[in-house]
């Protein structure tokens, strides 16, 4: 189910074109992982990216200001990284005019994470980002990929603004489920469009 939408499903309007963007990469969380306390080690200082924990005490040298999701849009590129489950800001990444940059992503939701495809919708980094310079370097010599990855992002987001679609597609995973638990008798019609 489409569950937490108004913190998962947040779409700021990102009216600057990437070319226009600061050329370096931003990133702001918690430490919930390894591969967050890895992105920190090594690219705190980093000239190509700002980094930081905002869930720590502010006198911690790991500590960083929260930047907005439009402060992290006027960077070009935006790291996700899972934390407890899903990365929150992955949605709003992928409306934006910004590009993606994140290690493969190991949980689904109702975003079908697992039907993005990298190259494509993002830039994919190893899990201990040992790449992400390269990738960075890569993409500001290659300005024209960026901005099409970016474009089908952007496509594949676009479906998620239909809220009556999204409306539809829930009360028919809701029917599937109490149908699978036996909950209510199937209707043959329905049964049909949900595959039961």
């Amino acid at each position: 189910m489409k569950l937490g939408k108004f913190r998962h499903f947040y779409f700021p309007r990102d009216p600057v074109p990437f070319e226009e963007k600061k050329p370096a990469s931003v990133w702001r969380g918690g430490a919930h992982n390894r591969k967050r306390v890895e992105l920190l080690r090594r690219y705190r200082g980093h000239a190509l990216c700002d980094v930081g924990y905002t869930h720590v005490n502010p006198t911690d040298n790991r500590y960083s200001p929260f930047l907005h999701p439009t402060e992290q849009m006027a960077f070009r590129y935006i790291i996700s990284v899972e934390g407890n489950d899903v990365a929150s800001n992955l949605k709003w990444i992928l409306a934006s005019n910004s590009l993606c940059i994140m290690p493969a992503p190991v949980y689904e939701t109702w975003f079908m994470e697992g039907r993005l495809k990298a190259g494509e919708h993002y830039v994919q980094v190893s899990d201990d980002f040992a790449d992400l310079e390269e990738k960075i370097l890569y993409y500001e010599r290659h300005p024209d990929e960026a901005k099409e990855i970016i474009r089908n992002a952007n496509r594949y987001v676009e479906p998620f603004f239909d809220a009556r679609l999204e409306q539809i597609l829930s009360l028919l995973v809701m029917y599937k489920y109490f149908v699978a638990t036996g909950q209510i008798e199937a209707d043959p019609t329905l049964a049909e469009l949900v595959g039961i």
